[in-house]
């Protein structure tokens, strides 16, 4: 890839604050899927200071060749592999290969994504077990309302959730093609996965057995996986309220799911509640706060 290419990206530098670019292309030749909106070659440019919520989207040709330039904050990219987000992204600039780096800024992150370190890793597996839960418990409704397509969709989002946990436990990134990575390892997960898929017992029975086995990995694994959220609570001598927790930086992955994991917490008595009171606003209910 010739620089020259990146004329309309060096006019924009000083706006964009780029530190770097990279090209990812699809191995297969003609490829159709969302994975690349049906262009042959797609540029990430990572930036500095951008809208961490936007990706700016660019359609470009040079000569024949149709390309797609995606204009992403370096933080961003970073807290897409914590939540999970934006998976095909992130699996482009895994497999993705550097073609201008102007300080070693984006080589840098690069290795750090890459390594899947320890801290990303915690944050990660976190964010996978509330969804994980989440899947579960909204499969369990379903079942009592004899919704059984619902619930089977459920079950196997919950599979892929516990599936991405066994392979951050193994040191591995998860990405799109989850049950290929989760396959050579021979892990509880894809033997559920078998059972919820091909077995001779009813569609019913199925999503029972998945749960009542997700329940127990439920009680095994919640201690370790919930780390990040029982270190902050146990932080400080002083109980942390619901509002405390959902503004910290440190859980914004995980600020829907959070109330829910909570709760499941206590009831496991893992986490301990207390009532403060009144509360400020309306009513005269007492406030719930958490400590460990």
């Amino acid at each position: 890839m010739n620089l020259t290419f990146f004329s309309l990206i060096n006019e924009e530098r000083a706006d964009r604050n780029i530190i770097g670019a990279m090209e990812y292309r699809h191995d297969g030749g003609s490829f159709n899927g969302s994975l690349l909106h049906d262009f042959e070659l797609l540029i990430l440019v990572i930036c500095k200071d951008l809208d961490q919520d936007i990706v700016t989207i660019e359609h470009c040709m040079s000569g024949d060749m149709h390309y797609q330039l995606l204009y992403i904050d370096s933080n961003a990219i970073q807290r897409w592999v914590m939540a999970g987000d934006n998976r095909e992204i992130v699996q482009c600039f895994i497999h993705g290969k550097i073609i201008w780096d102007v300080d070693g800024e984006l080589a840098s992150l690069h290795a750090n994504i890459t390594e899947f370190g320890e801290s990303m890793r915690e944050q990660r597996k976190f964010k996978e077990f509330t969804k994980f839960l989440q899947m579960c418990l909204e499969a369990k409704r379903y079942v009592q309302e004899k919704d059984l397509m619902d619930a089977y969709y459920s079950v196997i989002q919950a599979l892929k959730h516990y599936a991405r946990i066994e392979l951050i436990d193994q040191g591995i990134l998860p990405e799109s093609s989850v049950w290929e990575q989760v396959r050579s390892l021979n892990s509880v997960v894809y033997k559920l996965f078998d059972e919820l898929t091909d077995n001779k017992e009813t569609l019913e029975q199925r999503i029972e057995l998945v749960l009542i086995a997700s329940e127990f990995t439920v009680v095994s694994k919640m201690v370790d996986c919930c780390s990040p959220l029982l270190r902050i609570l146990g932080s400080r001598k002083e109980t942390w309220s619901i509002q405390e927790l959902i503004r910290l930086p440190e859980l914004s992955h995980v600020k829907e799911e959070l109330p829910m994991v909570l709760r499941k917490l206590v009831y496991r008595s893992i986490v301990k509640e207390s009532a403060t009171g009144p509360r400020g606003g309306y009513g005269d209910g007492s406030e719930i706060r958490y400590w460990v």
